[in-house]
This record gives structure tokens, sequence and C-alpha cells, in this order.
């Protein structure tokens, strides 16, 4: 019997805010890979944009987002004049593109980023200083966003060391405030 490969879970992160996101978001999803978090939101109702460079990853998400094939760190940003009700981006560095990402959320719009920071080079990779967050550089660099949440500290199950942000464009007047599954009331 042939079983289906096992699909990585969405980051806990992702799903501890995504009731923030009103029913139908729009979304994109940047460096989405082999769409874990495309799949995730997808099935959720979100309306999912993901962006990636890996057109043989990202091949089988076609029936479930719209999908943009581009080299981001070579490339032109591929959505200009594109906004969203979220961006998410984990596990995924890359300073210059911090900009276009503030560019593309639309008005009340929620950014979930989680990447690695300083210290994973004592735990592994990725190592290179270019690829792992300064202390505090996620707040610095989407400073003037409205702060819902932010850490920065070390994981145990894989071992990592994360900075993790959700923040809104415009204040949180406008946010979808639902109880987030499995929350006590």
């Amino acid at each position: 019997m042939l079983l289906a490969p096992r699909l990585a879970a969405p980051s806990p992160w992702l799903r501890r805010y995504a009731h923030l996101l009103r029913p139908g978001s729009t979304v994109l999803d940047v460096a989405c890979g082999s769409g874990r978090h495309v799949r995730w939101l997808a099935e959720e109702g979100h309306r999912v944009t993901g962006v990636d460079r890996d057109s043989a990853a990202v091949q089988p998400l076609r029936a479930l987002a719209e999908i943009v094939v581009a080299d981001l760190e070579n490339g032109a940003w591929p959505l200009a004049g594109r906004r969203f009700d979220a961006v998410v981006v984990t596990n995924y560095l890359w300073r210059p593109l911090w900009p276009a990402l503030r560019g593309a959320l639309g008005d009340g719009g929620v950014l979930i980023y989680e990447t690695f920071a300083h210290g994973q080079h004592l735990i592994g990779k990725p190592s290179r200083p270019e690829f792992l967050l300064q202390p505090g550089e996620l707040l610095r660099a989407f400073d003037g966003l409205q702060v819902v949440a932010f850490e920065d500290g070390l994981e145990t199950a894989p071992a990592r060391r994360v900075q993790r942000l959700v923040a809104v464009a415009g204040g949180v007047e406008g946010l979808a405030l639902s109880r987030p599954a499995g929350a006590a009331g």
C-alpha cells in the first residue's frame, strides 16, 4: 500500500494568531516552499497567494492558491502594487525585502513573521550571520506597525533560536477578534 507523503504541520506561531484574520482574507505566504502554510490557510478558507523561486516545489499548490514563481533575492518584487489582508513569513530572511512586505500589507493587514535569530549558530543551521536576526531587529524593521505579539527566544522541539512578530498596519481597531481555537472563555 502506497501512503501519501506526510506534510509538515503549520507553524504554531501562525496557528496561534490566525484568528486575527477575517474569514476569506487575502494572505501572502512569502518563500512558501512546499506549501505547508498555503495548504493550511486555504483549508481555513483564505484566498492565498504563495511566492517562491522553486517552481517544482510549488507546482502541486496551484490547485489551492495563486502561485507566483520568482527569485525574491535577485529579481524585482513580483507583487508590486498588490496589497493583502495578511503577510506570512516563516524561516526566511532577506532584509532588502522588508519594505516590499510592509507595502504589501493592506490597511489593518496582519504581519505574521517568524525566523531564526542570533544564537542559532550555536545550535545548528542556519549559522551565517546574514541569515540570523539580531536582538530586536524584527521590531525595528517593522517599526510603526502596531505590535500584537513579539517573542525572541529558544525553542526546544526542535531546538532553534527564533524571533517572532505579529503586527498590524494601521492599528488593531479593525482586527478580527474571534477567539483562537481551543482558547478558554
